[in-house]
């Protein structure tokens, strides 16, 4: 059973779409987390950066998920924002290895919470430092505060650890995204005004 089977059964709903957002710079790895994502017979071997987008399709007993796998190469990030409306969560992918990119990523993450169709919404956003097995990398807590994600009050958002060729951390990224709400989906819409923020 891949992690988004095990997300779906965790859910407990029928015959929901649920759309989630990858995004992140390029070669942070977010195909590779997607495709580990999938259920094991349909994981693909060869992993080839995305050009412009893809659109990843996964029918689960319970869930239909719809990733949308957006290029993080430069010239085509100004195509991210024309999918925002149709995000209900988004996977946010680093490469924790590359510090000096770090500040680029700071930069696509603050356009993306100040987009008019992401700033006002409630929308769960989950957080990957990958390549946490690159001896470069820095920890989780160290991409939070160089990312300044303390600053998001408005958002329930989650940080993980993750090396996404080995599988690793993607467990508790999921964990969290069944963890937040499940009731109705409202994890997806949030109602509250608190503010939730965790590492792993």
């Amino acid at each position: 059973m891949g992690l988004l089977d095990r997300l779906s059964v965790l859910l407990g709903l029928k015959k929901k779409e649920v759309h989630v957002l990858c995004l992140g710079l390029d070669n942070s790895g977010k195909t590779t987390i997607i495709n580990k994502l999938k259920p094991s017979n349909a994981q693909s071997q060869d992993i080839v950066p995305t050009i412009g987008f893809s659109i990843e399709k996964f029918k689960s007993s319970s869930l239909s998920f719809t990733v949308f796998d957006m290029s993080g190469q430069g010239r085509y990030r100004n195509l991210w924002e024309h999918y925002y409306k149709e995000g209900q969560a988004i996977i946010f992918v680093i490469d924790s290895s590359d510090r000096l990119r770090m500040v680029v990523a700071k930069e696509e993450l603050d356009t993306l919470l100040n987009h008019p169709d992401i700033k006002h919404r409630r929308i769960p956003i989950l957080f990957f430092a990958n390549k946490m097995d690159l001896r470069d990398a820095v920890t989780s807590v160290k991409v939070s505060q160089l990312l300044c994600l303390e600053n998001i009050k408005d958002k329930p958002w989650h940080i993980c650890a993750s090396d996404a060729l080995k599988g690793e951390g993607l467990q508790e990224g999921v964990d969290w995204l069944q963890d937040v709400h499940f009731g109705n989906l409202g994890w997806l819409y949030f109602n509250t005004t608190d503010n939730f923020i965790s590492c792993c």
